[in-house]
């Protein structure tokens, strides 16, 4: 009797502790969890206000498909490091309120978070990197670009790397922090990039009119207006070479579609210098042999 009497004592004993503790501490666990619920709706909504800002910002210079896909890869990222921070703010507080003593946790996750620290000090630089080459378009998806001397299309982006393919089908893959040049060669506009050497007995004048006129009937032809800018520029002489005069001139083009201008144009002008005889010259050199007269 005494045995069972020990027992409900004891267990008596629990529940009116177990009770005054909730007396005690449940309304202040209660406000915790109401304020941190208040608080998290108030992030999501300021988050939602910066992805419009993002997509606002990269839409200057991409499609609007383009600018959604980039603000919510963006935003994928800040929201992902947020709700970490935000919940393990959540649990250390929520467990001090409980009456634990969180200071062993915090010097324990200290030391943890030098370890990785130190350890993964690339991989922070790579991921800070490319969150910063997103977040100020250097580069899209497609692009054609130049990274560290090589020249490819762009086709992966990635927090920690950029993949690019070059022309012959070789696959480089750079990892962010460790990107010294960027060379974006398709960014809202391309250009063609002429450099024509014709003979020095050529007249420079009748030279560009020639091209200015390849130039206005490729920008009206119907299979290349959609994908020129301007109308053609020329530069004028710029070099006297060793065997060409060389007239320098451009067209502005969509991005990537320089490529494409570019052999169209050249090939036009050639026909167009063949039907006026003017030559496009070779290497030539020209040999004086002074010698003793018999």
């Amino acid at each position: 009797m005494d045995d069972k009497l020990l027992k409900r004592n004891f267990w008596e004993s629990i529940l009116d502790d177990g009770f005054n503790w909730m007396l005690e501490k449940g309304p202040e666990i209660l406000l915790t969890v109401v304020i941190f619920t208040i608080s998290y709706q108030l992030l999501r909504i300021i988050l939602r206000r910066i992805q419009k800002v993002i997509s606002k910002r990269v839409q200057k210079s991409t499609t609007s498909a383009e600018s959604e896909k980039r603000a919510r890869t963006l935003m994928d990222i800040l929201r992902g490091t947020l709700k970490v921070a935000f919940w393990v703010l959540f649990i250390f507080i929520l467990l001090k309120e409980i009456g634990l003593d969180i200071a062993p946790l915090l010097a324990g996750a200290g030391i943890l978070g030098l370890a990785v620290g130190f350890g993964a000090q690339e991989l922070v630089r790579d991921v800070i990197s490319g969150f910063f080459m997103l977040f100020e378009d250097q580069i899209r998806t497609g692009d054609v670009a130049i990274i560290n001397g090589v020249a490819g299309a762009v086709e992966k982006i990635e927090l920690r790397t950029v993949t690019l393919r070059d022309m012959q089908g070789t696959v480089h893959i750079f990892q962010n922090g460790k990107i010294n040049s960027l060379s974006n060669m398709t960014k809202e506009w391309s250009a063609a990039v002429f450099d024509i050497g014709v003979s020095y007995d050529s007249k420079i004048p009748e030279v560009i009119k020639i091209m200015e006129q390849v130039g206005a009937e490729l920008k009206n032809d119907e299979n290349f207006k959609s994908l020129i800018i301007e109308a053609i520029e020329i530069f004028g002489l710029n070099t006297f070479a060793d065997s060409a005069l060389i007239v320098k001139a451009r067209l502005k083009t969509k991005p990537g579609e320089q490529w494409k201008v570019m052999r169209e144009f050249n090939k036009r002008l050639k026909d167009e210098f063949d039907k006026k005889g003017i030559e496009i010259p070779f290497p030539q050199r020209t040999i004086h042999h002074i010698g003793q007269s018999k």
